[in-house]
């Protein structure tokens, strides 16, 4: 298995695990789209993709996106997306990827990785404390949707 960061190369794999990530969320299909999402991600330089591939080929990728914490003046990761393909999950795919992340937040001076999951996503939930997370308990999270 490698991991390594994404570029325009890997649009195909990673669009098609990015739809399958978007399914696992209930959201529709939609693979054109989705190729659009990361090919503007990747073109823009406006996330950072972290991809694993076997050699059956792409199994698994998370995408980070810069913040700033005002508070510390210094910048910040949010994991926003991290999936592993069904075949290729209990490989250890899911902790190399958090690990990957860890030393490329480390790598570029951030103060935190934060992220969010669905409440009823156990296995998650237990990845990442396995992994140094802690439940936010200092702040509440608030959103406006605009749609």
């Amino acid at each position: 298995m490698e991991i390594y960061q994404a570029a325009i190369e890997d649009l195909e794999g990673v669009s098609s695990l990015f739809n399958l990530y978007r399914l696992f969320y209930q959201q529709t299909s939609d693979l054109e789209g989705a190729k659009a999402y990361i090919k503007e991600r990747l073109e823009n330089k406006d996330s950072v993709i972290f991809v694993v591939k076997n050699k059956q080929g792409y199994v698994g990728f998370t995408q980070l996106y810069p913040t700033f914490s005002s508070i510390s003046m210094k910048r910040a990761w949010i994991l926003n997306d991290l999936y592993v393909a069904a075949e290729a999950r209990k490989q250890g795919i899911a902790e190399m990827l958090l690990q990957n992340v860890k030393a490329y937040a480390i790598e570029t001076g951030a103060k935190s990785i934060s992220l969010s999951t669905a409440p009823d996503n156990y296995a998650a939930q237990r990845l990442y404390e396995k992994n140094g997370y802690k439940k936010d308990s200092k702040f509440y999270q608030y959103e406006l949707s605009l749609a």
